[in-house]
């Protein structure tokens, strides 16, 4: 799972990049030369799409997504593993919502052959359906990892499921950022 994460960062880094420099190189000719690329502002579109579905999956797999935790931790075990799992199937039936209607875009994309309103007339049916995959990537992995833990809720495996699935305290995520920061500092190990 941590190389697929680690997949999906660099992928969401590199659009993200990508469009950072088109954006930049459109401001610079337009602002020097009166010359526009046009078509930054679709690409853009689709980056903030294809991006937004990376981005779920990614905040799924740190445990960023929100969740309400006030007593959380002063609960019962039992009480927070069956929480835990109903948040992680709850969130795997949105997911499952959200690939649903993906797909039904896509159906009418290709049944009304629809192309962007731009100048450029892209047929939607090429950027929709890279956002489709990031979608079903986001609807698969919160699936699998619903059923992960309702597996381990019924095995009894309570303690694993507490601590794989629980909402990150403010504790961890400090942790968390100063274990990136010390990374950071060391540089890319090869």
């Amino acid at each position: 799972m941590e190389r697929l994460e680690n997949m999906l960062a660099v992928i969401f880094g590199a659009i993200f990049l990508a469009l950072s420099v088109l954006i930049t190189l459109e401001v610079l000719l337009r602002k020097l030369f009166g010359f526009s690329l046009q078509g930054s502002h679709e690409l853009g579109g689709y980056a903030l799409a294809v991006g937004a579905t990376l981005s779920f999956t990614l905040a799924l797999f740190g445990r960023n997504h929100i969740r309400i935790d006030i007593i959380h931790e002063r609960l019962p075990r039992l009480f927070r593993a069956v929480l835990n799992c109903l948040s992680s199937i709850l969130m795997a039936s949105f997911a499952g919502l959200l690939g649903y209607l993906a797909w039904n875009v896509i159906g009418d994309t290709l049944a009304y052959r629809s192309v962007a309103q731009t100048s450029w007339a892209t047929p939607l049916i090429y950027p929709q359906s890279i956002w489709y995959i990031g979608q079903a990537i986001f609807m698969l992995a919160a699936i699998g990892l619903a059923v992960k833990s309702l597996w381990l809720l019924i095995s009894g495996k309570l303690a694993r499921l507490d601590e794989e699935y629980q909402p990150k305290s403010a504790k961890q995520e400090l942790e968390d950022e100063l274990d990136s920061a010390s990374q950071r500092q060391r540089g890319p190990s090869l």
